[in-house]
């Protein structure tokens, strides 16, 4: 049994992918709240306070790995469970491919020339084998990573301070006075809100690997992500107010703070800062792989997906999981050209998702599972509250980008039909037998009664009996007949006939006869030997008397002596 994680390094795995977000969120925010993005990012971090007791109610009553799918999976249906697995999923698929590519871009500014999709490639395959490794080992790379960040974080902000302390208020006096969007400053905050939103993404990351993590961690990990996005992201918001013109924004916007630690430390800051965004950007691709890898594994468990997902090795981790992955983000980053605007959108609308199905998973659990223990329980109304903020911040986001919407929707349908056919898997097998039985069973009555048909015609034709008059013929003659009756006739009976005087013996031609029959076992010899006459009216007796017509009767060429002609006989034929 592989080691649990503690409380640095479970929030170190998580916190990546949150704590990033201080390097664009700001920027983000303040492009379209202006002045008042800090209180938008405020708004934000309220709404993460008050899912901190959400998720730590439904965690400590179900603690198992999954997230939102698990408290659904407890509380509803595993249909609609499985709808917050592919939200998740495509979650971390586009976390993995725009942290991996944006890390990778800010390394191209310190290395020029860098192929970035091939370095964004790259990237994910060797946090793949990371991952593979094992999560104690990935904790260790994260909990770098994490302090680190912090550190560069916490330098930018005290470097900043010093910065305003020194040069002054101006540029935030000025910033100040900027106008405002002309539907008031509510809407400019609804706007500003919404895109804030995205500086919560990978708080439900910790859900999903909390069977992992040592007892207790859990609820630290939450307070810990809220902490950090709480003080950095308004605090930073702030900073860049009072330190950077609005309209030298749009110029940096990619690469925001590391211009504002130029602006305010020099060449060495903004290097720190770069190389910090690349490496929290890759801890965030390492959240994404170990985040996907706990829920797919319960998926996988609850036979959502095939069980050959469950293989694993020396170390605990479902490598097969982690590999599929690793080529899910490699086609979504193909099939998109690395186009971050298209991830985007299918980022921001699925984790929104998440959290809201999460909210009403909370609520379910209330409803349906009220004796279940649990260490905290949620108000009801909080709960309602904190889903409407989730929802508020998704049609904001549908207001400002209709596009990323649409690309949203073309990566959820595929995802939705490929889970309900697995889900559906047993009634389609059965309706595939059924389908199969309705075609095949008129086929199988013709075929039966075909073949018992067949059957009866091959009987019939093989059981017609043939008669050959022989005059005591030597054996080599006999045998010409039998090679005749096998080469040109369907039978599997020959009555060989010799019309005799009654003081003849034939001994020696049935002794020829016996080694025909055991040379020839495929045809049944009769030999019969009759008193009388050959002529016409012995071979008309025989005939109605054997049921054998004329033409089937067969002699050798007559001689001269012959008394009838052959016409005379009624059809008897001629074979030597």
């Amino acid at each position: 049994m592989h080691k649990k994680l503690n409380e640095l390094q479970a929030t170190a795995i998580c916190g990546n992918d949150i704590s990033s977000s201080c390097l664009y969120v700001s920027a983000l925010t303040i492009g379209f709240a202006g002045q008042y993005a800090w209180i938008s990012l405020l708004i934000v971090a309220l709404v993460l306070f008050l899912f901190r007791k959400i998720y730590v109610e439904v965690v400590g009553a179900l603690p198992l790995n999954g997230g939102a799918y698990n408290v659904l999976l407890n509380t509803s249906s595993k249909k609609i469970a499985s709808v917050a697995a592919i939200l998740t999923v495509l979650s971390y698929m586009a976390t993995a491919v725009i942290s991996a590519s944006e890390a990778m871009h800010y390394l191209h500014n310190i290395f020029g020339g860098l192929p970035v999709e091939m370095a964004t490639i790259i990237v994910l395959a060797l946090f793949t084998i990371l991952a593979i490794i094992g999560i104690g080992e990935s904790a260790i790379v994260a909990v770098v990573i994490f302090l680190f960040h912090l550190i560069s974080l916490t330098l930018l902000v005290l470097t900043s301070l010093y910065f305003v302390f020194s040069h002054g208020f101006d540029t935030f006096h000025l910033n100040w006075q900027m106008p405002v969007n002309p539907r008031g400053i509510i809407y400019t905050l609804f706007l500003g809100f919404s895109v804030a939103m995205l500086g919560i993404s990978g708080f439900e990351s910790s859900a999903n690997f909390v069977e992992e993590q040592e007892v207790g961690v859990f609820r630290k990990t939450l307070r810990n992500m809220w902490g950090i996005v709480s003080f950095f992201n308004p605090v930073i918001a702030l900073l860049l107010i009072a330190i950077i013109p609005f309209i030298e924004l749009g110029e940096h916007k990619e690469s925001l703070l590391a211009y504002m630690g130029h602006t305010t430390g020099g060449e060495w800051l903004s290097w720190l800062i770069s190389v910090d965004a690349v490496l929290v950007l890759c801890g965030a691709v390492l959240t994404s792989f170990v985040g996907v890898s706990g829920l797919l594994k319960r998926m996988t468990l609850d036979r959502i997906l095939p069980n050959y997902f469950l293989k694993e090795n020396k170390n605990g981790s479902c490598y097969r999981i982690i590999i599929t992955f690793l080529i899910l983000c490699i086609s979504v980053l193909v099939a998109t050209n690395g186009d971050l605007e298209s991830l985007a959108g299918v980022y921001t609308f699925s984790f929104l998702a998440v959290m809201a199905l999460f909210g009403i998973g909370n609520l379910l659990l209330k409803i349906k599972r009220k004796k279940l223990p649990r260490p905290e329980r949620a108000n009801g109304l909080i709960v309602v509250i904190a889903i409407g903020f989730i929802v508020t911040g998704f049609i904001g986001n549908m207001l400002l980008n209709e596009d990323a919407f649409k690309t949203f929707i073309k990566y959820l349908i595929p995802a939705l039909l490929f889970v309900m056919l697995m889900l559906s898997r047993s009634m389609l097998i059965q309706l595939s037998l059924d389908l199969v039985e309705y075609f095949y069973n008129p086929i199988r009555k013709f075929a039966v009664i075909s073949n018992r048909y067949l059957r009866k015609l091959h009987r019939k034709i093989h059981s017609q009996e043939f008669v050959f008059f022989t005059k005591g013929d030597n054996v080599a003659i006999l045998n010409k007949v039998m090679q005749y009756v096998q080469n040109n006739e369907t039978t599997r009976k020959l009555k060989i006939v010799n019309i005799k005087k009654r003081e003849e013996c034939n001994e020696a031609l049935k002794k020829d006869l016996e080694v025909l029959d055991r040379a020839y076992p495929e045809i049944h010899i009769e030999f019969i030997e009759l008193d009388g006459t050959f002529g016409p009216e012995l071979i008309d007796e025989l005939s109605k008397k054997w049921n054998i017509p004329k033409n089937f009767m067969f002699i050798g060429s007559p001689g001269d002596k012959f008394s009838y002609r052959v016409s005379d006989l009624g059809g008897v034929r001629l074979i030597m």
